[in-house]
Order: structure tokens, then sequence, then C-alpha cells
């Protein structure tokens, strides 16, 4: 069975500082992958490395069992590599909608009019579908992190990558915010879930990777995984909740 996407001993360095060192995970099509690590582990930095927003030293990105580790950042996300950030960067003097167009017609390379039904069905199901007019820049957070999906679901992605979308919120909010991936889940979208909040992955995700020091440290059942003194100690011995 072809792999979703898969990285094969991954290699980066910043500055004679090892980020990644020999990091291969794969993610099966369909799948919620769950993936956790103490601050400075390079989770953040293995997703830059699958989108093509920096380059490897060594190792190989496949998408769909292609090698696409030579594809420009562009290029990766027409393929159907989508993703969002950690801190929400929307356009603030746009409104939303021209937000998720901006996503839909450079991403998807579709024309502007073509677009349109598409941006509206993404704003449906991120819940935006009534702010519309609304400026970015006076959005709440929770908001904003809806934008930041509907963004990258605009370039119409068969794998979305999410940089810790739930980081900040409220744990109502949370809440609000796993009911929509889950959604996004049950359309056969592929999901990679990066997350300090672990319990949000537990709600949702099939499996889960951890990473420290830039490698992998362990992975499989989340529960089982989550509770191994493995990771408690890769946790300074905290109790993760």
């Amino acid at each position: 069975m072809t792999k979703a996407l898969e990285t094969q001993g991954l290699r980066k360095s910043f500055g004679g500082v090892l980020v990644i060192d020999d990091l291969s995970i794969s993610v099966d099509q369909g799948e919620a992958l769950g993936i956790v690590g103490p601050n400075g582990a390079g989770k953040t930095t293995w997703f830059n490395l699958i989108t093509g927003a920096v380059h490897a030293d060594g190792g190989k990105v496949l998408f769909q069992g292609k090698d696409i580790t030579g594809l420009s950042r562009h290029e990766r996300c027409r393929q159907g590599i989508g993703r969002t950030f950690q801190i929400p960067k929307p356009f603030s003097g746009m409104t939303v909608f021209e937000n998720v167009l901006v996503g839909a017609t450079h991403g998807r390379r579709m024309r502007e009019r073509a677009s349109y039904g598409h941006c509206v069905e993404i704003l449906e199901m991120t819940g935006l579908h009534d702010k519309v007019n609304v400026l970015a820049g006076s959005l709440t957070l929770l908001d904003r992190k809806r934008l930041e999906l509907a963004r990258a679901l605009a370039t119409d992605p068969s794998v979305l990558l999410l940089d810790e979308i739930a980081g900040g919120l409220t744990e109502a909010e949370v809440q609000e915010l796993i009911e929509e991936i889950r959604k996004l889940q049950a359309t056969g979208i592929t999901i990679v879930w990066i997350e300090h909040i672990v319990h949000a992955l537990l709600a949702l995700v099939n499996r889960i990777t951890v990473i420290q020091f830039g490698r992998k440290l362990c992975e499989g059942d989340p529960r089982e995984v989550m509770s191994s003194q493995e990771v408690q100690a890769c946790y300074m011995g905290g109790t993760l909740a």
C-alpha cells in the first residue's frame, strides 16, 4: 500500500546544531497521526522540511510514493500538501472570504470566479460562513485558527499538516476545534497533527509518534505511547494531561 506521506532519513542542521537526525516517519492514506515531543524537539522543523520551507541536508520526502525532495514549496502545495502554522497570520486588512480566496487561487491555481463555490464550502465546513465579510484582523483567536485551517483547506490538500492549532484556546474552544477536525477526517483527508494539548490528540488520532532531539523516540497506540515510562521521562517526569 502506498503511503500518503513518508520521510526517510531526514537530516537538518542550523549553524552546526543538528535539529533533525535521521528522522523516518510514514503516514497511511486517511490516517490521523499525532506528533508530540518537548519544545525544541524538531517537530515544526520536520513540517518545514516536508513542505519545502527549508531544505534537508539529507534524506527524502515522499508524497504518495513520489520523491518530492527537490520540489519547491509551491509545487509541494499544488501536489496536495497543506499546512497551518502555530501563530495565525492572516491578511488582516482583507475579509475572511478574501483570505480563503487567496489560498484557492494560488494553491489550487483556479480562476478567481471559479473558486467562489469552493471557498464558500470551506467556510461552511470551518464554521466561518457567517463571517465572510468580516476583516480577518478583527477575529477572535478561535476564528483566526479556523481561518488558518480554512486557508489550508482552500488549497485542496490530500494531506493536512496541523501545527499546534489548538494552542491558546479555552477548553470549550478546543472541543469545538476537535469536532471540526473530526469532520475533516471523515472526508478521507490524511492528517498529521503536532500538538501539546495531548487530550485533543487522544480524542482524534489513530497513532502517536514521539520526537526527541530530532529523532523518533517511539510510536504506536496513542494511550499506550503517552502512558509509557519512556515518554514520561522524555517530558522530564511530568504527567501529560
